[in-house]
Order: structure tokens, then sequence, then C-alpha cells
């Protein structure tokens, strides 16, 4: 793959407009259109951006693991969340307090609710004999 090539491939990525992306790598104006439907054409610039956006989904996108160990830190406290303090003069400045105990409270809940802790299952064992009197012919 050549560098304009694979500029094209990042400019693509961008927003997905393959005459655009040409016109960004370098390409000339008045063909940009047929070269960025080409390019998109060819299996090793195919196999690039699908690598690309696989990479840029894996690394933008929370996992199970992460979202659970984040809602862990909140329930735990151990996490710190921003707001502001007035200091005078109208002045404010950030400062990291503690996480609500309703925000942990919430945590604990959605956590809960993956390890399906708060299910009410009952099991109801019935055993209803047929009357005769239910099934009617002449209705």
């Amino acid at each position: 793959m050549t560098e304009k090539q694979k500029k094209f491939c990042d400019e693509y990525l961008i927003d997905c407009n393959a005459t655009q992306a040409a016109i960004r790598a370098g390409y000339n104006r008045n063909s940009a259109r047929q070269i960025g439907q080409e390019n998109l054409s060819k299996p090793y610039i195919q196999a690039y951006i699908a690598e690309q956006l696989e990479r840029i989904h894996s690394e933008k996108t929370a996992d199970a693991a992460e979202v659970m160990e984040y809602l862990t830190s909140v329930m735990r406290g151990e996490h710190k969340e921003q707001t502001l303090q007035f200091i005078g003069d109208g002045i404010q400045q950030i400062i990291n307090i503690d996480v609500s105990e309703k925000e942990r409270l919430k945590a604990a809940e959605l956590i809960g609710k993956r390890y399906g802790l708060f299910t009410d299952k009952k099991l109801i064992d019935c055993n209803i004999q047929p009357n005769e009197d239910w099934f009617d012919a002449d209705e």
C-alpha cells in the first residue's frame, strides 16, 4: 500500500466518504470520485480499513469487565467526581468529592441485577383437576 493510499484510508475512516477522502489524501479533485471507488474495491485497502475500524471499536467501546470494574469502584467509594466550589469574588474552582450515596446505591443495584440478586422467583406447584362442569358441551 502506498503512502497516498494509506492516507486515503485514514481520511476515509473520518466520514466514510470516498470522494472527500481522496481529495484530502491529495488525489486530483477531478478524478477523486473514481479513485476513491477504485481504492475501496482493492482487497488490501478493504482489509486495512476493516482492521482500523475494529481497532477503533475496541478502543472506544467498554467491554463487560470494564463496566463491572467501574461500577464496583463507584459502589466501593473509590471513584471521585468533580464539582465546582465557590471560593469568593465570583471565582469557582474544581474540586474532587466522593461519589454520592445515591450513585453508590445505583451502582450496587446495577451490579446486583447483573448477577440476578434481586429476582423474586417463586416455585408454585399446583395440581388442578378438571371439573366436568367447566366443559359444557351445549355452549
